[in-house]
C-alpha cells in the first residue's frame, strides 16, 4: 500500500484547497462474520461442541474413586 495515501501529512507542493478533502482511501474492516470466514467459524465450532459432547457422554461414566482391578 502507497505510504502516500495513509499519510495525514499535507504533501510537497500542495495547497489548502487541495487539502480540503483528505486522499486518504477508506480501507475495509475485516469482519468474522464475512461469508468465508462465517462458514469456517461454524464448521470449527460445530465440531468442537460435537467432540466436546462426545468426551462427556463417554468419559462420565469412568469412576476414578472406584478400586483398580489386579492392583
Amino acid at each position: 500500500m502507497d505510504r502516500a495515501l495513509l499519510s495525514p501529512e499535507p504533501q510537497a507542493g500542495s495547497t489548502n484547497a487541495e487539502m480540503s478533502e483528505p486522499d486518504v482511501l477508506p480501507l475495509r474492516a475485516h469482519r468474522p462474520t464475512e461469508p468465508p470466514e462465517l462458514g469456517r467459524n461454524l464448521i470449527l465450532n460445530l465440531g468442537l461442541f460435537a467432540a466436546g459432547v462426545w468426551l462427556a457422554r463417554n468419559l462420565s461414566d469412568i469412576d476414578l474413586m472406584a478400586p483398580q482391578p489386579g492392583v
